[in-house]
């Protein structure tokens, strides 16, 4: 089944007029970077664009709750430490992934909040891809939403970008495909009826009609990567969260979306 499942997308590749080359694509130049939404429909653009009808924007209302929610052995709120998200927490989105000195390397937003957790509250650990995790994580990114994709500076930094990009960069799995393959060769072209963007990460966590509900960036990622029939990585893998951290340094300038819209 995961011969023919192969051969199908193939096909399909070809049909889009998506070409394998057997060289690694040139990135895409800063001043012809796109956000994803420029490749939406209008119907989908009016969803994202009106806070009434984008259905990301009950994760916001429920993660406010839990922001303000006291949890953990030391019975504290992100509240309690940060105050009003709407002052604190503005711009922070747009830095992430961030070194944290402590462990020595990026934490992307969703571990953030975890190690804050950890380290402040006394409380577990949310789970990934769980309602909680994401909701909260959409709250506080969502207090960036128009801002400039900003990129954690950290020179300790540089190293993990470089990997991210080159696993971007690396062909993987039945399909011998890379990332760059179609987000930076064959943007703006269609596999089957979906738009292929230049796979942005600007809207992050995002409302995806497919998927009925919020999802993180790793799960974009993760899904992806199963699609070229690769090994899988898990949610929070250091790979991962270097690819995240390559991704955001690619989309430098590109405004935040969250919680973007998308088909």
């Amino acid at each position: 089944m995961k011969v023919v499942a192969a051969i199908v997308l193939s096909s399909l590749l070809i049909a889009a007029g998506i070409v394998l080359r057997p060289l690694i694509a040139t990135e895409i130049p800063a001043s012809e970077r796109r956000s994803g939404y420029t490749f939406m429909s209008p119907d989908t653009k009016a969803m994202q664009d009106d806070d009434t009808t984008n259905p990301g924007m009950l994760g916001v209302i429920e993660g406010e709750a839990l922001w303000n929610r006291k949890g953990g052995s030391a019975d504290k709120s992100c509240a309690d430490c940060h105050h009003d998200a709407k002052v604190s927490m503005k711009g922070v989105a747009a830095r992430y992934p961030s070194y944290d000195k402590v462990l020595g390397g990026p934490v992307n937003l969703e571990q953030r909040i975890n190690l804050c957790r950890a380290r402040h509250q006394q409380a577990d650990p949310l789970p990934y891809e769980k309602h909680d995790l994401l909701a909260l994580t959409t709250y506080v990114a969502e207090q960036s939403r128009g801002m400039p994709i900003t990129p954690d500076p950290t020179p300790e930094l540089q190293p993990f970008v470089a990997k991210g990009r080159d696993l971007f960069m690396h062909r993987q799995g039945q399909l011998n495909l890379a990332c760059t393959n179609c987000h930076d060769d064959n943007w703006d072209k269609h596999l089957a009826s979906s738009a292929v963007t230049q796979g942005m990460p600007n809207g992050y966590p995002i409302y995806r009609l497919d998927w009925q509900s919020l999802g993180s960036l790793q799960r974009r990622l993760r899904n992806c990567i199963t699609g070229v029939r690769a090994q899988n990585y898990d949610y929070g893998a250091p790979e991962l969260v270097e690819l995240e951290l390559y991704l955001m340094s690619r989309a430098r300038g590109m405004p935040l979306e969250t919680p973007a819209v998308r088909p």
